[in-house]
């Protein structure tokens, strides 16, 4: 196969060049004796397996036990002047730390690369990198290149094609996509699994190779898999960005057919601005919208205390993602995991994000990238530059007709939804983000119970607004700098500049109000549209109090008031 040419010649390249020490980090010993045994060129080969001893290469049977690593060393070692020698070392990510196997590694390595007469190389294989300081630079670690869709579309077909099962382009290319980031161990178990429970191979195994990937995530420790429930409905306004989400949608749908159009797969955006005001929540429903999982990545998770263990962790998480692609990758408040770039103590922090930058910039998956920052003076200018994003969203404080929306959005979730005139409430809440709307509704909603009243009035809102403050007021001097900054950069407003939102429109045309509100509203377009007084409204319409499902507009052609 070609990815198995592939990687053979990249290990021929390693061995040729004199590398000494070769690092397959890699958890499928059986796939890396394979791959070492085909690139052998005349090597004799000997193996030692941790808590084992020495094992045969070939028969795989144990040949007798030695006490420690440095005792194998100590012993093979020399083999290297007398024919042309490769140790393989399994599992010793433990025992490579103790000083006396890193003076052995060394005067291997000096022997390899400075006598002519030595020709000794070190594999170590194992499924955790662990790299000593004192091994840091005569050390090279292999990556084992992942099957590209062409190669996962050959596994699959092949498959299909040993147990005689019949299998569509279509379902090739959607089960090819599905199963992108992942090794051929894992894809070929992927493929028994489905067959073994429905004995084919459908789309509907989709479900499954995501289940498959979602336990990748959790033995991992690296990333988190966030269950979402929240839509795009939740959002109360950001008008602009989820008519942005809904364009992308449309790509994500149909992938295949838009690469061959000449599309490019979307990568992802980043939500700049005010604390509060729906980021994480746009976050949320941008997977829920494009059907995806949603993977949260925090920097924090990926410290480690040995020299490299941060960047092996960044280049795992990153990978895992593209193994769980199609998915939204969050970065919450991604300016906390990047702050202090360029310091003096913040060498590795300045490698993990080149690291990061490096991927975005050539990474060609399914991982759509949503970063979320309040603070954006603390991210270095490279991060926000165009191209890394396919775009860059202000969230600002909500206006007044996003003020509405969220309340009735709150109030509805909590069992409330009925007519409430919100025009005081919107007017006392300039300045406030969404969690202080949603803030003042639970409030609000907790005392009416407390005191037994059959459901929240204006009044009840008001006082519950008195006791919260703003945090545009609370902190004001941070708000004010951040707005400050975020004006120095090219941002598209999330919201709509209009005054009567699309959302807004929407909501009004399905609210449910009770029999007063239809009345007191329609009597107030009533009187601007044809001065008729309150009765005439509701014999001109044949007002019926027993049903109140449907809602009369008034015709400004015959002036009349029809359902």
């Amino acid at each position: 196969m070609d990815l198995e040419k592939k990687r053979n010649e990249k290990l021929i390249s390693y061995v040729n060049s004199l590398l000494p020490i070769i690092y397959i980090n890699h958890f499928d010993f059986e796939v890396s004796a394979d791959m070492i045994s085909k690139v052998k060129m005349g090597h004799e080969i000997y193996e030692y397996d941790t808590g084992i001893g020495v094992v045969d290469f070939k028969t795989r049977s144990i040949q007798h036990e030695v006490g420690s690593l440095s005792d194998f060393l100590d012993n093979y070692m020399e083999l290297g002047y007398e024919h042309p020698t490769y140790l393989i070392l399994k599992d010793v990510h433990n025992e490579i730390k103790d000083p006396s196997v890193i003076s052995y590694l060394k005067h291997i390595a000096s022997r390899n690369l400075y006598n002519d007469g030595y020709e000794l190389t070190v594999f170590i294989v194992s499924g955790q990198l662990v790299i000593p300081r004192e091994l840091e630079n005569l050390i090279t670690v292999f990556d084992m290149p992942m099957p590209d869709s062409k190669i996962i579309r050959n596994i699959i077909s092949n498959y299909a094609l040993e147990n005689e099962l019949p299998i569509s382009n279509e379902t090739l290319d959607e089960l090819t996509l599905s199963l992108r980031g992942m090794n051929e161990f894992q894809i070929r178990q992927c493929l028994n699994i489905a067959f073994q429970q429905s004995g084919t191979l459908s789309v509907r195994d989709k479900v499954l190779f995501l289940q498959q990937k979602e336990q990748l995530i959790k033995k991992s420790g690296l990333l988190e898999m966030i269950p979402v429930k929240e839509e795009i409905e939740d959002i109360g306004g950001l008008v602009n960005l989820k008519k942005w989400l809904e364009k992308k949608k449309k790509i994500f749908d149909n992938l295949s057919k838009a690469i061959r159009y000449g599309v490019d797969t979307p990568k992802g955006i980043m939500l700049v601005g005010m604390p509060g005001c729906g980021k994480s929540l746009a976050a949320k429903a941008t997977a829920k919208l494009f059907d995806m999982p949603l993977v949260r990545l925090d920097i924090g998770r990926l410290l480690g205390k040995y020299v490299g263990e941060s960047e092996t962790n960044m280049r795992k998480a990153l990978k895992l993602a593209e193994a769980t692609s199609p998915c939204v990758l969050w970065i919450d408040e991604i300016e906390k995991a990047f702050a202090g770039i360029g310091s003096d103590n913040s060498e590795v922090t300045t490698r993990l994000f080149g690291q990061f930058l490096t991927w975005m910039q050539e990474k060609d998956n399914e991982v759509f990238i949503v970063a979320t920052a309040n603070d954006i003076t603390r991210l270095p200018p490279e991060f926000l530059r165009k191209g890394r994003f396919d775009e860059l969203f202000f969230v600002d404080f909500p206006n007044a007709d996003e003020r509405e929306l969220i309340l009735q959005i709150h109030l509805r979730k909590r069992n409330q939804e009925r007519s409430i005139d919100l025009t005081k409430i919107v007017e006392k809440t300039e300045g406030y983000n969404g969690a202080d709307l949603e803030a003042i509704v639970k409030v609000a909603v907790e005392n009416c119970f407390i005191e037994g009243k059959a459901f929240v009035t204006e009044k009840d809102l008001l006082k519950a607004q008195r006791k919260i403050k703003s945090i545009s007021v609370t902190l004001k001097d941070k708000i004010d700098l951040m707005r400050k900054a975020t004006e120095k950069i090219d941002l598209v407003n999330a919201s709509s500049a209009s005054v009567q939102s699309e959302d807004r429109n929407k909501k009004l045309q399905t609210k449910k109000l009770s029999p007063i509100g239809k009345l007191v509203k329609h009597d107030i377009h009533l009187k601007k549209a044809s001065r008729t007084t309150k009765t005439d409204f509701s014999n001109k319409v044949n007002f019926d109090k027993s049903n109140f499902d449907k809602m009369p507009e008034w015709d400004s052609v015959s002036r009349e008031w029809r359902y």
